[in-house]
């Protein structure tokens, strides 16, 4: 049974027990009042990721609608290659891809759960994905709810993990690879809270990335052995399936998640399948980390990345 909740004229469908919901009921090609993008931002907290489906918006109505949710950033730290005069967007291209990274194929940037680009000392506060071009069957992606992960962690391990502070940082691609050189011109490190407050709900999140908390990352103050020990209990509780949603794509369709308080998913299901796949993001400008003890994150390498 589905549940509907109508507000401002918004049709709310709510996909999982703890994560997702499509809203029906706005043109996103259209310029929203005030009142509309207030509970759109309000359902995005509520469900940590928001889809439209079917909205077939151009780039320049993807950046005007994230726009009105903060500052944009350029595509991304180590791109290059926007759409033209878009400097904003990051096209997920599977066309390009076996070039840019040195393998055989690929179709996102990323097929591990991660949160976008954690090895900033501000990460993206929000990211806004657009479905161009989709395979007919695979290639879905997953969120998980990484609020619901810490709650549901057993009291000492929500005690541990208030307290911790972990080393996330961007690599490990190939060294030949054109990313990969990109990548050593400009290291990103960044030392955040394993627990972030969320600045604007104030909800606690078990803030792990393991593609950013992996390879020469660490828990601070503890061995390797140890940290990897660690890690690995808090990456099994946010990749639990009761904590996730997971989205099939049509053309035109959007996702809108929060980064301080999901992980999401690329496919892996596509290299062996002769689909092309292109999707274009755009990402809102990131506040620094808080832990539970009001402590901010620290800047290791790299800079801040900031919009406009």
């Amino acid at each position: 049974m589905t549940t509907t909740t109508p507000l401002l004229g918004l049709d709310v469908r709510p996909l999982s027990g703890y994560i997702g919901a499509e809203i029906h009921g706005v043109d996103l090609r259209e310029d929203l009042d005030d009142a509309t993008i207030a509970e759109i931002r309000s359902t995005l907290h509520q469900w940590k990721v928001v889809f439209f489906p079917g909205q077939n918006i151009d780039h320049a109505q993807q950046v005007a609608f994230g726009r009105r949710f903060g500052k944009l950033t350029p595509a991304h730290p180590h791109e290059d290659a926007p759409p033209a005069g878009f400097p904003e967007i990051l096209p997920i291209d599977s066309r390009r891809y076996a070039r840019f990274f040195g393998t055989k194929k690929k179709v996102t940037y990323d097929n591990g759960w991660h949160t976008d680009v954690t090895a900033l000392v501000n990460p993206p506060a929000a990211s806004i994905l657009r479905a161009g071009i989709v395979p007919p069957y695979g290639g879905d992606t997953a969120w998980t709810n990484l609020v619901a992960a810490y709650q549901e962690l057993p009291e000492q391990l929500r005690d541990l993990a208030n307290g911790l502070r972990a080393r996330h940082s961007f690599g490990n691609f190939p060294s030949e690879s054109e990313y990969g050189r990109k990548v050593a011109a400009n290291p990103l490190v960044a030392i955040h809270p394993v627990v972030r407050v969320h600045p604007e709900t104030g909800e606690r999140a078990l803030f792990v990335s393991p593609s950013f908390t992996s390879k020469d990352s660490e828990i601070i103050g503890f061995s390797p052995k140890q940290s990897r020990r660690i890690l690995d209990l808090f990456y099994e509780q946010i990749s639990r399936p009761e904590f996730t949603v997971r989205f099939k794509w049509n053309p035109g369709d959007i996702a809108f998640w929060d980064n301080r308080a999901t992980s999401h998913l690329g496919p892996s299901d596509l290299g062996h399948l002769d689909f092309d796949r292109v999707l274009y993001r755009v990402t809102i400008e990131g506040d620094i980390p808080v832990g539970v003890d009001g402590k901010e994150s620290e800047l290791v390498a790299g800079e801040p990345f900031l919009g406009s």
